[in-house]
């Protein structure tokens, strides 16, 4: 893609953007991306180069946050969790 001088990410670059992050969040290989991470692709995808604090700024407006959630284990087993809740700890009491 060619560089370019604007200094703002059209809405299709935007949507892009969202669409990026999202697909990276649901990764079965555990998605999790830091701000840096958006800075490149920003940078690498559509040749425009932002601040850090501006990258979340970018975020806010497309409606995510920089606070991310832990990615979940391919082999992680809901069903194995529940068990564990109705298993108290003796030591708890």
């Amino acid at each position: 893609m060619s560089n370019q001088n604007a200094s703002k990410m059209t809405h299709a670059q935007k949507q892009k953007l969202f669409t990026y992050i999202d697909t990276a969040s649901r990764s079965e290989e555990g998605g999790r991306l830091i701000g840096k991470d958006i800075q490149r692709y920003i940078q690498s995808e559509f040749g425009i180069q932002y601040h850090l604090d501006h990258v979340y700024k970018i975020l806010k407006n497309i409606g995510l946050s920089w606070i991310t959630s832990r990615s979940q284990h391919p082999k992680q087993s809901e069903k194995v969790q529940e068990e564990f809740k109705k298993n108290p700890d003796k030591n708890d009491r």
